[in-house]
């Protein structure tokens, strides 16, 4: 189970502005501290290092003065913080609290509900097994989205639907249903689509690292893997 750790490192309003470069800027390339690697600031996630060393998951890019770059995913996060190269590439004491690696899942999966609170917001967002399917009649979805407990009928009827005029469309699954209905202001929400748009792009960013920490759908959706794999071979995504 992730560490508790305070909200506010995490804050969704800019969940725009963490996927999409700092500031409104253009994507830049950082150094990988763990393969030594040159990667897009997209594949990487940033600590920061606080005044007294304390190493603070920036997701937003926005902490102010030092910070690292890690790849986005589970191992190089470990590596980084047992092996010393968050501590070299500091060049200073530094602090690492335990779990990093779920405290950057925990804040990743916070800023993807609440991307899709925005969405929902935004009319961006559909909901309801009924209204996803007559959304993906028209519109090609830029995500699918299912409760983890969703049944697999239902599930397999959207992604019929879906796949059909539309191709390979992402899926997103780890989330339970109450979970995805907290985050668009219902009890509970078991399928939703995210039109496509700015925002699903930056959705996009985000779900592709919180995928280097944890799988984004049940093991057991083994349909939904193989689409999710065709769409990232199409996109060319890490």
């Amino acid at each position: 189970m992730a560490p508790d750790v305070p909200t506010d490192l995490f804050e969704t309003a800019d969940a725009m502005e963490m996927a999409s470069g700092a500031r409104g800027k253009a994507l830049r390339e950082r150094r990988d501290i763990v393969s030594g690697d040159v990667m897009r600031e997209s594949q990487l996630v940033r600590l920061a290092i606080g005044p007294e060393g304390q190493i603070l998951p920036d997701l937003n890019s926005k902490f102010g003065g030092r910070g690292v770059w890690v790849a986005a995913n589970r191992g190089a996060v470990e590596i980084a913080a047992s092996k010393g190269h968050i501590f070299r590439s500091a060049k200073r004491k530094v602090d690492i609290p335990d779990g990093l690696a779920d405290i950057i899942e925990l804040g990743l999966r916070r800023s993807l509900l609440g991307m899709m609170g925005m969405a929902r917001r935004a009319g961006k967002l559909h909901s309801g097994f009924e209204n996803v399917r007559s959304f993906i009649r028209e519109n090609p979805p830029a995500w699918r989205i299912a409760a983890s407990d969703a049944a697999r009928d239902g599930r397999n009827k959207i992604r019929v639907l879906s796949k059909a005029p539309w191709e390979a469309t992402p899926i997103l699954g780890c989330f339970t249903a109450q979970d995805l209905g907290q985050a668009i202001g219902m009890d509970d929400a078991t399928h939703c689509a995210m039109a496509e748009g700015k925002l699903a792009k930056a959705f996009t960013v985000t779900a592709l690292k919180l995928h280097g920490f944890t799988p984004l759908v049940p093991p057991e959706w083994t349909e939904e893997i193989e689409d999710f794999e065709a769409w990232r071979l199409e996109r060319k995504a890490p």
